[in-house]
């Protein structure tokens, strides 16, 4: 904070001290007071309520350049990673695109989704809790197929709503999306690999699951 001192000059030699202003101040001490009053006063307030441009740039020219320019959207993309997270226990890494696709207005190094890797304990019990929480949740459920192997003994699938996970609180979903599975095996064949599955209880469709010994 600034500081103003008044002074009161010594009194010259040999006389009686000189008269200063009145007491009162007059127009030479009042403009004075103002130009420090002036240099001293806070920044001006912002004007009540949100400012034009940052309402323009939120409701129209964010959108615009993130279509434009194949930018993902921020927000979005911090809640896939939050949910994620919450359902496999793990933080996913953020994917980006490889090369530019011009006919989905895609770039180069643009985000366009997230992974995780889920190895041991950690993937075993997601496995579990899919088969034995998220599956019965599934909406108009008929089995999943038994023909989605990739001739190496691994098995993918999607699913269309993270909401079949327990684990994600549905008053905090902003956007619903879906997710692809790779369940990958070191069977190395897809017979042997469909039997693995088979015997942890995986809902094939057609098929009544085995039930899993505790």
């Amino acid at each position: 904070m600034a500081e103003t001192k008044a002074t009161t000059p010594a009194p010259a030699k040999g006389g009686a001290p000189k008269k200063g202003p009145p007491a009162g101040g007059g127009k030479s001490k009042g403009k004075a007071d103002k130009a420090q009053a002036g240099a001293t006063e806070a920044q001006p307030k912002v004007s009540e309520g949100t400012p034009r441009l940052l309402d323009y740039y939120q409701k129209t020219i964010r959108g615009r350049l993130q279509q434009q320019f194949g930018l993902a959207n921020a927000k979005v993309l911090d809640a896939v990673v939050e949910e994620l997270t919450r359902v496999c226990g793990q933080r996913p890494v953020i994917t980006r695109a490889k090369k530019a696709i011009s006919n989905f207005g895609l770039r180069a190094g643009v985000p366009v989704g997230v992974a995780v890797t889920l190895r041991s304990a950690r993937m075993y019990e997601f496995l579990d809790r899919f088969i034995s929480l998220a599956v019965p949740r599934i909406r108009d459920f008929r089995g999943l197929p038994n023909r989605s192997f990739d001739g190496r003994g691994n098995y993918s699938f999607g699913i269309k709503e993270q909401l079949i996970f327990p684990e994600i609180d549905y008053d905090r979903v902003e956007k619903i999306h879906g997710m692809d599975i790779t369940i990958v095996t070191t069977a190395a064949r897809d017979d042997l690999a469909l039997a693995l599955l088979r015997e942890f209880g995986w809902p094939f469709r057609g098929e009544t699951p085995k039930a899993v010994a505790v």
